[in-house]
């Protein structure tokens, strides 16, 4: 079940847009938690919104898995997110990340967590906040 689950969830994401979000409640079961840097949250509606901030934030936000691990009903994947900021929209960003995922009887996700370092993947990419976190990384690796 888990290997026809995974491909439905991975092609979800590599062609995410905004009008393709009303299929997440066939891919995430109604009380599935999603846990990321910056949220914690439950629900179809919760996940929904996190991804329409995502679109009113980022220009072309797209994701690229590259590897996917599946045992039994859960799965661990490694990907990237692709974008560019609203602000600076002539810069484009990644973040490297990974994800686990478990999956219900009926193939759908009921818990999603994303792991990926804020500090580095997004926070010192920020011109201003930036400057000050990759002076902290250094002060904190002498």
């Amino acid at each position: 079940m888990t290997a026809p689950a995974l491909a439905r969830l991975i092609a979800f994401y590599e062609t995410l847009t905004p009008s393709t979000l009303g299929q997440i409640g066939n891919i995430y079961a109604a009380e599935a938690r999603f846990k990321d840097p910056f949220n914690d949250i439950q629900g179809h509606a919760a996940i929904t919104r996190v991804f329409e901030h995502m679109y009113t934030q980022l220009l072309e936000p797209r994701f690229v898995v590259f590897e996917r691990v599946a045992h039994g009903e859960q799965a661990f994947l490694t990907w990237e997110m692709r974008f560019r900021f609203q602000r600076w929209p002539g810069v484009p960003q990644v973040i490297r990340g990974a994800t686990h995922v478990r999956f219900n009887s009926a193939g759908q996700v009921v818990e999603h967590r994303d792991y990926w370092d804020a500090a580095e993947e997004l926070y010192e990419k920020l011109p201003l906040v930036g400057g000050l976190m990759r002076w902290l990384k250094r002060r904190a690796n002498r």
